[in-house]
């Protein structure tokens, strides 16, 4: 999660948004880490979670990221979340809350990875809370820039 939290901190220094994530393997060995560049690359999709699957995988050479754990800063949104169902990751571990990112100013949707996981049918585990205050911080960080992109 630390990691996560050090690459929410380089988005934000280089004009992101305050996201986050990295996975790593069953070995415990972390094989992709990335930050939002939803703004540097005015792509909607260049979220944390979707930027860090997209380097797993050609890390490894394949979709399948089974045995995998993705920690992200804040509860991935839908998008982000299928796309880890779809990786067959194995867990989700997140920090914030999908209301500390609505807070921030971001247009969040509110079902959460739990009601998806249901709803879906996944078997992607999930975890909440990891360094909870401490991803906050990120987003206070984040509030108090005076030229933050939010949407």
């Amino acid at each position: 999660m630390r990691i996560a939290m050090e690459m929410a901190r380089k988005g934000v220094e280089s004009g992101q948004s305050p996201f986050g994530a990295c996975i790593v393997n069953g070995n415990g060995k972390v094989i992709a880490q990335a930050h939002n560049e939803v703004v540097q690359n005015t792509d909607v999709t260049a979220h944390a979670e979707v930027q860090a699957i997209r380097l797993a995988c050609r890390a490894v050479n394949s979709i399948d990221l089974s045995g995998c754990t993705i920690y992200s800063t804040c509860e991935p949104c839908p998008m982000c979340f299928a796309a880890c169902h779809w990786a067959k990751l194995d867990r989700v571990v997140y920090g914030a809350s999908i209301k500390d990112a609505q807070g921030a100013g971001f247009n969040e949707m509110t079902i959460s990875n739990l009601q998806m996981r249901e709803l879906g049918g996944s078997s992607v585990n999930v975890d909440g809370g990891c360094l909870s205050e401490e991803n906050e911080s990120v987003f206070r960080a984040y509030i108090g820039l005076p030229n933050r992109i939010v949407y």
